[in-house]
């Protein structure tokens, strides 16, 4: 049987800007406040990237701002901005950290999905754009628009 996958909140910078390669969806190690903020759309994928290490083998996403919430008191309230461990399985992670030691690659946060109630993360192997690829990008948008009105 498969998961019913909800879509989340996307991270539309990082398709702009990045030519996407390989995708991955993997969980993320989160605490209570933090899973209720991120179902109340309080999370900022913009700013993030993924670190992937063979010594020790670990995938870890930094620079994603996840609001306070603001229900729970002082004493239970989350770091909003803190390194945070994603999972995934070992091989999976291996293979993500040799691919992102090639020039120019990094791993980037696209997209938060809820697969069965469960909060996850799909990342992606992205190289940089250059200004004369994303200009190229907009006029086949802006083109494909065009058709769609007449």
């Amino acid at each position: 049987m498969a998961a019913s996958r909800e879509p989340g909140i996307a991270n539309r910078r990082a398709r702009h800007d990045y030519f996407i390669t390989d995708t991955l969806t993997c969980g993320i190690k989160l605490t209570g406040t933090e899973i209720k903020s991120i179902r109340a759309g309080q999370i900022s994928l913009k700013e993030g990237y993924v670190r992937a290490s063979d010594k020790p083998l670990s995938l870890t996403l930094h620079g994603v701002h996840i609001a306070e919430y603001p229900g729970a008191g002082p004493k239970h309230q989350h770091e909003p901005i803190r390194v945070r461990t994603l999972l995934a399985n070992k091989r999976e992670i291996r293979k993500w950290a040799v691919a992102s030691r090639a020039r120019g690659s990094t791993i980037v946060p696209l997209e938060i999905v809820w697969v069965e109630s469960r909060a996850k993360l799909v990342i992606g192997l992205g190289t940089g754009k250059k200004k004369h690829d994303k200009r190229q990008a907009l006029r086949k948008k802006a083109h494909a628009r065009d058709m769609e009105r007449r």
